[in-house]
């Protein structure tokens, strides 16, 4: 089974806030039934109020990211699945109760990891 990322960027989520709260609940009961079912690995968002650190091999750190490289902020779904089949249906289940599109990648295997 392959560890597949399930992501959108925040800008991507285009939701009134009158909607905000159902949008909540449904991306949440998406991940209960995750749970339920053994695929889910881990979930969450990147904590915009907190900016990224670029750490160098000598350990120096510089305030901020990749300075060439678009942000990466958002939402994050880790599930660990048979196929990719079955990962394009969690990811549309995904993008159903959040609604937007989601990116769809696979985590390559690291015998080492």
């Amino acid at each position: 089974m392959a560890k597949y990322l399930i992501s959108f960027p925040s800008a991507a989520m285009v939701v009134p806030d009158d909607e905000r709260e159902v949008v909540s609940r449904d991306a949440h009961a998406v991940i209960a039934e995750a749970k339920a079912s053994g695929v889910y690995v881990f979930a969450g968002g990147i904590d915009d109020s907190v900016p990224p650190a670029l750490v160098s091999a000598d350990g120096t750190v510089a305030e901020g990211g990749y300075p060439w490289a678009p942000p990466i902020n958002g939402g994050f779904t880790v599930l660990e699945l048979p196929s990719r089949e079955a990962a394009v249906a969690w990811a549309a289940r995904m993008a159903r109760a959040c609604r937007c599109d989601q990116e769809l990648r696979v985590f390559g295997f690291d015998p080492q990891s």
